[in-house]
């Protein structure tokens, strides 16, 4: 078991690809935020990639273990202590039973993922671990951690400390601003010319309204081409309104004038068009910014967009590790 003593500020049970295959029925795929630093975590302790751990988001949570265990800790860096010893991220390490692991806020990114040797054993949701806390459904009791719970801890298969993530391995963290990639559509052709330069050329600032639902944006209005204004009635009143339809994981969401990356936990559908869609490949990096980062966007084709993710998943294999 491992027990709470302090919850931090958002700490779920996540995983990783997350709950696919039920989003036409309105569960979304939850899962980790950044995923490669929580699979980078898994391989560390000797976990499937899929295993669960805990997302930490900001401020990290106090955590006592009753049993010995191999532990690692990826993305961003909450100045870790195991008993008031300094822990290095990307790293093994043995905990013994009754030790305590204690994140403070976070000083470059914003998540952190911890990964324990056998995973945390909480009842699967649809195929998932995932915690989905608009649902109250998955991880652990469909919510974030309170003080006092206790995790259970699935059997560890081969694990050991002293594992490390080869440095050139590592996902690199930038302070106070990130180039996100992007593919055009699927409905750009609502966003005039000028408008489509404009959000190019523009530092969008990452909005504190942000969370697993959405990403909120703030910069300059956008315009919009003829089609935005000559629609039937039904299709709403604002220029970025259209009739319902559905919504992909990292659509750009224009909710009347306010762009919303649509995260994990988004909804599947709704009334507003998406004019870009953020790769998969760039979750990583979104999930470590920060409320007023500064956020610029580039066009990739999809052809490079997929071997982006194709180069990302070879990174979360036993060859970035020594």
């Amino acid at each position: 078991m491992i027990e709470i003593l302090k919850p931090g500020l958002e700490t779920t049970v996540q995983d990783w690809p997350g709950r696919k295959g039920h989003y036409n029925v309105g569960f979304p795929p939850c899962g980790a935020l950044d995923s490669v630093s929580l699979r980078l975590a898994n391989l560390l302790v000797g976990n499937s990639l899929n295993a669960a751990g805990l997302e930490c988001q900001f401020i990290g949570p106090h955590l006592r273990f009753t049993q010995d265990a191999i532990i690692a800790l990826c993305g961003a860096d909450m100045g870790a202590t195991l008993d008031g010893t300094p822990l290095a991220l990307w790293q093994s390490h043995a905990v013994r039973a009754g030790q305590v692991l204690a994140l403070g806020s976070a000083t470059l990114g914003a998540r952190t993922y911890v990964a324990i040797a056998g995973g945390i054993d909480v009842p699967p949701f649809l195929g998932s671990r995932a915690t989905y806390t608009l649902a109250h459904v998955g991880g652990f009791e469909g919510r974030a951690l309170k003080n006092g719970d206790r995790l259970p801890i699935g059997p560890a298969g081969e694990a050991r400390a002293g594992r490390a993530v080869k440095p050139a391995c590592r996902p690199v963290i930038e302070r106070g601003r990130a180039t996100i990639e992007v593919v055009v559509g699927p409905n750009d052709d609502w966003i005039d010319e000028a408008g489509q330069a404009r959000f190019f050329v523009t530092e969008w600032r990452l909005s504190a309204r942000s969370n697993r639902v959405g990403f909120r944006l703030e910069g300059p209005d956008w315009t919009f081409t003829r089609k935005a204004y000559d629609k039937a009635p039904e299709n709403g009143n604002e220029p970025s309104n259209t009739i319902d339809h559905g919504y992909a994981i990292g659509a750009i969401n224009l909710g009347g004038q306010t762009p919303i990356i649509l995260m994990n936990d988004a909804l599947t559908l709704g009334g507003f068009i998406n004019p870009y869609t953020v790769i998969s490949a760039a979750f990583a990096k979104l999930a470590q910014t920060r409320p007023g980062d500064r956020l610029r966007f580039v066009a990739l084709e999809v052809e490079a967009a997929q071997d982006l993710r194709r180069a990302q998943d070879r990174l979360c294999g036993e060859e970035s590790l020594s």
